[in-house]
């Protein structure tokens, strides 16, 4: 990949549980290349393979493979359950 952005899809389907919220970074790993991931939270009850925003600074590039780890999810569990959980457009994306 050379410098730039880059819109990606993970592989795995994330389930969030309706009384969490998610927080996703990128990997040490991807880090140390001159990468990085731009993220937004994960709202409660989301489900999908989500797509983050991948930024490579490396003037001479990085190479990954397809599937390799780039990020870490970390889940919140609330105080108290939200009224509503995620309904919006992305709700099961790119199943």
């Amino acid at each position: 990949m050379r410098r730039g952005a880059y819109k990606i899809r993970f592989s795995e389907v994330v389930e969030v549980p309706h009384d969490c919220i998610a927080l996703a970074y990128p990997r040490s790993s991807l880090l140390r290349m001159g990468a990085t991931i731009c993220f937004a939270v994960w709202d409660p009850g989301y489900r999908g393979r989500g797509e983050a925003l991948m930024l490579v600074f490396n003037p001479h590039g990085i190479s990954i493979k397809r599937g390799s780890r780039v990020a870490q999810l970390v889940f919140i569990k609330m105080l108290e359950p939200p009224s509503k959980t995620y309904e919006g457009r992305y709700q099961y994306e790119n199943l």
